[in-house]
């Protein structure tokens, strides 16, 4: 089966999600960094970032299938303000009945995406990190909260000024290093943002705090 048909299928009305994970933790990356935040994970995702730190989301197929009902339930029993969809790949599948639901229940509702496929749902906040390996649709540009880049070699800096000149006027930018490369990138993006002050730096903060 092509991948595009596989997409529409998974996008078709659904009342469940292949979920790898969902849990209380604090938003890590990004505007929203040091935020109490549920993160529900979707499992899928065929963009195939070759550092990718949660390849194990990859296949939707082993993770179970959760009653969108039953993700609202939690993340509203979790009393947390915030949710934060992420993945894998959300915007494979339809996210109107899962982000719907949740704002009914009085919460904002972030995503996390690489703006490869078609935006769904109602958001509060859109995170957009786009990615070489499957390029992202123009949409993104023009919706999007905030850009966040990774940065894992040089070349990535030009790059990543290539995708903010796309962005609306408002639109926070950050500059991410890969986690792997930290040490040999920081500094470059240190003196980067110096020079080029309508960037803020992106850390995850999360794994220096040993939490999910």
């Amino acid at each position: 089966m092509k991948v595009s048909t596989l997409v529409e299928e998974r996008r078709l009305a659904r009342t469940t999600l292949p979920i790898m994970e969902a849990f209380h933790t604090i938003q890590g990356e990004g505007y929203h960094t040091g935020t109490p935040a549920y993160f529900i994970r979707t499992g899928g995702c065929d963009v195939g970032c070759h550092w990718c730190d949660v390849k194990e989301s990859w296949d939707s197929s082993k993770h179970p299938e959760t009653d969108i009902a039953q993700l609202i339930a939690n993340a509203r029993a979790c009393e947390s303000p915030l949710v934060v969809i992420t993945g894998g790949e959300p915007m494979m599948y339809d996210m109107a009945p899962l982000t719907t639901g949740l704002r009914e229940n009085g919460l904002n509702v972030h995503l996390e995406t690489s703006g490869a496929y078609e935006l769904t749902g109602d958001w509060d906040w859109i995170c957009f990190s786009p990615k070489k390996f499957k390029a992202p649709l123009q949409e993104y540009y023009e919706r999007s909260h905030e850009l966040k880049v990774i940065i894992y070699n040089r070349s990535d800096f030009q790059w990543a000024q290539d995708h903010a000149f796309k962005m609306h006027a408002d639109a926070k930018l950050f500059l991410q290093p890969e986690w792997s490369k930290a040490d040999e990138v920081m500094p470059l993006i240190v003196q980067f943002v110096k020079e080029n002050p309508v960037w803020r730096i992106s850390l995850q903060t999360h794994k220096f705090l040993n939490i999910p």
